[in-house]
This record gives C-alpha cells, sequence and structure tokens, in this order.
C-alpha cells in the first residue's frame, strides 16, 4: 500500500460518541485506522457541536467542507488520501464524483452506518400502519440512491447481518464490494460484573436515544402508551427517558405522578449502573442498536421486540427478553425486573452476546485484508464492478453539473 498513509473521512456530522451510536461505531472506525498508523483527516459539513469530540487530542485534523464548492477539490487534492470514508450514502453522492476526478486511486469507502432505506421504508410503514414488507424496498427511492451509492464505491461497510442478507438476496450486490462489519468491541471479562452494583441495589426502567434520531422519537412514544400498564404493577418503579436533542413534542411528555421522567441528554454515563432494566419498544428502525451494548456494558438487562434485537441476534438468548407485541412486553417488562434469577441469568447471557459475536479481533484482521486486496488490485476491482462504473459515469453526471450550476450561480 501507497506509504503515504493518509485517510480523509468525510461525514454530514461532527463525532459525538456520547450522544449516538453511529458516533461510536465511527470511533471505532477511527482506532482501527490509527492502530494501522492512517493520518487521518476528519471533514464534515456540519456546524461545529460544543458536545463534539476533541479530535484534535487524538491527533487528527478536522476540516470542514461545503458541498456545491470548488474548495473541497482544493482540499481533496492536497491531503492526497489513500482512503476517503464516507460515512453515509447522501455524503458519497455529493462528493463521490469530486473525489473519483480529483483523487481517482483513492480507495472509496462508505461507512453506511445502517441501510437508511431500510430504516425509511420502515418508517413510511409505520405511519401508514401497515406491514412492511422487503418488496416495499424495491418501490422506494431512497433505495435506488442508496443501492447506486454503495455501488459506486470499492467497499461498502454493512454493520448487521440481516442488511447483508438483503443487499445480498433483494438487491444481488456482489461480495466482493460490501463486508459485514459489526461494532467492534474488545473482550469483556465476565469477572467485571462483579463490581457494578447488584439486582437488589439497583432500581428503575430507563430508556436512552439521541431525539435526532426518529426511531428514538417513536419508541418514547411507544412507552409512553405502555408505561401505565407496567407502573399499575410495579408501584416502586420510574421509568427514565435519556436522549440528547430532545424537542418539545417529548418534553411535554414528562410527568412525575405517572413516574414517567424526561431527563434529557446524559452527562455522565455511569449514572445508567444503576438501573435494573432498559425498556426499547423499537416500532421501526435498522442496524444495531448501541444502547443495547451499552446496558450490557453496564450489566443492564433489557426488554425489546425484534427490530431492537435484529441485526444482533438470530436465535441466540437475549440479555432479558425479545417480546411479540406489547401484551408481552408489558407482562416481561414487569418479569424481568422483579424476579432476581431471571435478570442475573438474563445478565449473563448479553455478556455472551458480546464476546462471541462482537470480538473485534474477529473482524479487524478482515477488513485490513479487504484494503489491502483492494489497494493491490484497484483497477482489477473496478472492472469487475461494471455497474459501479456505469453508476458513476452516469447517475453522479446529474449531481456533478447541479452542483457546478450551484457553484457558478452563488458566484
Amino acid at each position: 500500500m501507497n506509504k503515504n498513509k493518509k485517510i480523509v473521512i468525510l461525514s454530514s456530522v461532527w463525532l459525538e460518541p456520547d450522544s449516538s451510536a453511529a458516533g461510536r461505531r465511527m470511533l471505532q472506525l477511527i482506532h482501527f485506522f490509527q492502530s494501522k498508523n492512517y493520518q487521518i483527516t476528519y471533514a464534515s459539513t456540519a456546524q461545529q457541536s460544543v458536545f463534539a469530540e476533541d479530535l484534535s487530542a487524538k491527533n487528527i485534523k478536522s476540516v470542514t467542507i461545503e458541498i456545491n464548492n470548488t474548495n473541497f477539490d482544493d482540499f481533496i487534492k492536497e491531503e492526497n488520501p489513500v482512503i476517503v470514508l464516507f460515512d453515509r450514502f447522501m455524503i458519497e453522492e455529493q462528493f463521490g464524483w469530486r473525489v473519483a476526478e480529483i483523487v481517482p486511486n483513492a480507495i472509496r469507502i462508505l461507512d453506511t452506518e445502517d441501510l437508511h432505506c431500510l430504516r425509511k421504508t420502515r418508517q413510511e410503514a409505520y405511519k401508514k400502519n401497515q406491514k412492511f414488507s422487503l418488496k416495499m424496498l424495491l418501490e422506494s427511492d431512497i433505495a435506488k440512491r442508496e443501492i447506486a451509492s454503495i455501488y459506486r464505491c470499492d467497499l461498502s461497510l454493512i454493520i448487521s447481518k440481516y442488511e447483508m442478507e438483503i443487499l445480498k438476496t433483494v438487491f444481488k450486490v456482489p461480495d466482493e464490494i460490501i463486508m459485514y462489519l459489526p461494532f467492534l468491541l474488545q473482550q469483556y471479562n465476565v469477572r467485571d460484573l462483579q463490581n457494578l452494583p447488584k439486582f437488589k441495589e439497583r432500581k428503575h426502567f430507563y430508556f436512552i436515544g439521541n431525539n435526532l434520531h426518529q426511531p428514538n422519537v417513536a419508541t418514547i412514544l411507544e412507552l409512553k402508551k405502555l408505561w401505565k400498564s407496567i407502573a399499575d404493577r410495579v408501584s416502586d418503579a420510574e421509568l427514565h427517558i435519556y436522549g440528547a436533542y430532545p424537542k418539545q413534542q417529548i418534553l411535554q411528555l414528562h410527568n412525575t405522578k405517572e413516574r414517567f421522567i424526561i431527563k434529557g441528554r446524559l452527562e455522565d454515563k455511569k449514572v445508567l449502573k444503576n438501573y435494573r432494566v432498559l425498556l426499547a419498544p423499537i416500532p421501526f428502525g435498522a442496524g444495531i442498536k448501541g444502547k443495547f451494548f451499552e446496558a450490557i456494558q453496564l450489566g443492564i438487562t433489557s426488554v425489546t421486540g425484534i427490530i431492537g434485537a435484529e441485526g444482533i441476534v438470530e436465535n441466540e438468548e437475549w440479555c432479558g427478553f425479545i417480546t411479540k407485541d406489547n401484551s408481552d412486553f408489558i407482562d416481561k417488562s414487569i418479569l424481568l425486573y422483579q424476579d432476581q434469577k431471571i435478570w442475573e441469568t438474563a445478565q449473563k447471557f448479553g455478556v455472551k452476546i458480546w464476546n462471541t459475536l462482537f470480538n473485534e479481533m474477529d473482524y479487524l484482521p478482515i477488513l485490513q485484508e479487504n484494503i489491502e486486496q483492494i489497494s493491490v488490485n484497484l483497477k482489477n476491482h473496478r472492472n469487475q464492478n461494471f455497474i459501479g462504473q456505469i453508476l458513476m459515469h452516469h447517475t453522479l453526471k446529474s449531481t456533478k453539473y447541479l452542483s457546478k450550476w450551484i457553484e457558478a450561480k452563488n458566484k
């Protein structure tokens, strides 16, 4: 590989690992590239946030970039990276053609975060009270855009096995340009559970999720509907709702008499270790939900549905319960909260999930191998992906010339 081991990460947001699972995922990728001695530049189209990670402390250069601006061309030419990582397909749409023109030999990697088309299509079905089907994806405009983006890149990182299956069977995406790369976790020592509060030292239920993410907002609204039935049968428990950027729609749900408490942004993750159960009746979404790993790490059990557990387990034991409907969710939430033996067994299942399914050493060598193989055979790799070449030639021409028109208009 080129000795100039530079990677440019192009992102629509600044890195906030304490605010979202997407932020934690990106931080995991950053740690990987730093371990391989890459020099990293993080470039974002967003405004700086006071909650953003201090990248300079990690020896990472941060740059603000603009869409529809030729300044980006100068920036990427000067950086001259061997890898460009897009953090979402929308960023690839905006900058992919510029990267391809200015630094054509740079490997283009798309970190999908989750399949946006799956999440958005499920969201639409949920709003219309329709049952979701995979056929809906084939009729989705956002799916056409996202799959086109995957084809245009040299490699796309897919966080969920379920999403890998969709890409292969529904969209017929070839294996050579996609890779299953879930959360990358270091081994969890089960003895660490001994240093955490025990069952009787914990109390209350909680939910956590960034309120800029619509599945989290929908989950909070679902919890508001379900909570009374749980609270009536567990009179000593409260439900605490955490999450950055809550809007009035969520803040107005706060009700101390009902023991439904809106807490807002969580300032210190250590607070969570005092909770007994995470409640997450997630009605739609995609990818992997980082809140469950956060809970496992702190010895917390959870109750969720099929969507919540998707991408984490299939038929394996859960760190609590995976429920089939609202009535089951209510019953299992109460059971897990009140039964110490069941709770302790679920806690151990969480550690098993962490260590057997998400050990970073099972995936990082494969990622490194894929990057090296693509680097050595970049021309041949792209020639084999002829559909990607077609999409790069035609699809992005419209994006390119629209951008150039906006540039000219702005002068």
